[in-house]
């Protein structure tokens, strides 16, 4: 299958994973801004879920970089966003493949949930307005609004009667910016498996966050919180009226396209050569050690099976190329084979890394938040424990990182004022 070209994935307003577009959005964020109006779709939103997804940027230096323009308190709307996202790692490190599952019984059981995303739904011709757009918005981009995510995943579980495994599954394929831990435990919250109640929203709830395209008076959504209620409890909604005609849904690839020219792993080319490993989750800029290389490696299997939209397979393998020159696709076993026959290695550890390559990192994540030892149930309980009397967000930064005030300037001794 032929791939988009860079240029026409430029213009199809897909961002590309390397540090001058990543650090270009960071210099554009807003943080009063954002704390306003992000829970609007035409909100002001950072723009920066796929350089965190991928590794081009990291929690602390987003922080650090915004903490070096103005001061922000460790509430701030901001760092709560930076924080949920180092939560949901928080809880992938304790349960592994647990977040795959339902972490507690929801409203409804287990098997009273269909394993698929309605044909109608995925092809955006539901009925609904919110989530016609929302589903044709995520086909255009790749990206959605975070209150689209949750609008949408409400209304696949708890009036569709989805299993929201099936329905993150579905999502995550079709989002370049799909974070396991992000994405899985998001979908959990929302269908009250990861939460003390289901998320739920209505027309009114529409109309005050999205522009009038997606707003739904007169549907099935345009009711109370009881009735909403009641239908993920159990009790049948109306039945939906299906349009008879919507869009196509792109195509999820399970295998990189041949034409992006991965190899298979090829242990005499690397022996005895000391070696920094990127991989698709740390993109960062990266520089061989002494006497080695820098070497890309793409395991083809980890925690749940690859399956991403072409654009996606393209962002990821440009940005490998631009790195290291050569990238080596295959089961992390092979890989990890390998790379016994190298020198020293250098390996920044991610949980979306196959078993074999985990026990060769060599480098933590870049932490943010401490890690408070034991599970915590909930993210404020979580919150609680990482930043227990910290005022100012930059007190989280680790000191290569802190800002530094502004040195004082020495004025001459005949120096006046006149």
């Amino acid at each position: 299958m032929s791939l988009l070209t860079a240029a026409e994935l430029d213009r199809a307003g897909f961002p590309r994973l390397d540090r001058p577009e990543a650090l270009a959005r960071l210099a554009a964020v807003r943080p009063a801004a954002y704390a306003r109006s992000r829970n609007a779709l035409d909100g002001a939103v950072t723009g920066l879920s796929p350089s965190l997804t991928h590794g081009v940027l990291s929690l602390p230096e987003v922080l650090a970089a915004l903490c070096a323009r103005q001061a922000l308190p460790v509430q701030h709307k901001l760092v709560f966003e930076l924080g949920w996202r180092a939560y949901f790692r928080h809880v992938w490190r304790h349960r592994g493949a647990g977040i795959f599952d339902s972490l507690h019984p929801g409203p409804r059981p287990e098997a009273a949930y269909r394993d698929t995303v309605p044909a109608d739904v995925r092809e955006a011709r539901s009925g609904l307005p919110v989530i016609d757009q929302a589903v044709r918005t995520l086909y255009a981009s790749g990206h959605l609004h975070n209150h689209a995510r949750l609008w949408l995943a409400s209304y696949l579980v708890h009036l569709r009667g989805v299993h929201w495994r099936a329905g993150a599954d579905w999502l995550a394929g079709q989002l370049f910016d799909g974070d396991l831990a992000s994405n899985h435990l998001s979908w959990q919250w929302v269908a009250g498996t990861g939460s003390h109640r289901p998320y739920l929203f209505n027309a009114e709830n529409v109309a005050r966050h999205a522009p009038p395209a997606w707003h739904s008076p007169g549907t099935v959504l345009d009711t109370g919180y009881d009735t909403l209620l009641a239908w993920a409890q159990g009790e049948p909604p109306p039945a939906p009226v299906p349009r008879p005609t919507g869009v196509a849904e792109p195509a999820l690839l399970s295998a990189p396209p041949a034409d992006l020219g991965l190899v298979a792993p090829q242990p005499a080319a690397v022996a005895g050569l000391p070696l920094r490993l990127v991989h698709p989750w740390h993109l960062d800029d990266a520089d061989a050690p002494p006497g080695g290389r820098v070497l890309a490696v793409w395991p083809s299997d980890g925690p749940r099976p690859l399956a991403w939209r072409a654009e996606r397979w393209r962002r990821v393998g440009q940005r490998l190329q631009a790195l290291a020159g050569t990238c080596w696709w295959g089961p992390g076993e092979a890989i990890a084979q390998a790379l016994a026959a190298a020198g020293p290695l250098i390996l920044r550890d991610d949980p979306h890394l196959p078993p074999a390559l985990r026990r060769l990192a060599t480098r933590p994540e870049p932490a943010l938040f401490p890690e408070p030892g034991r599970l915590q149930p909930s993210f404020s309980a979580w919150w609680h424990r990482v930043t227990p009397g910290l005022h100012d967000a930059a007190e989280l930064l680790p000191p290569e990182l802190a800002p530094r005030p502004p040195a004082q300037a020495t004025l001459p001794l005949w120096t006046t004022t006149a």
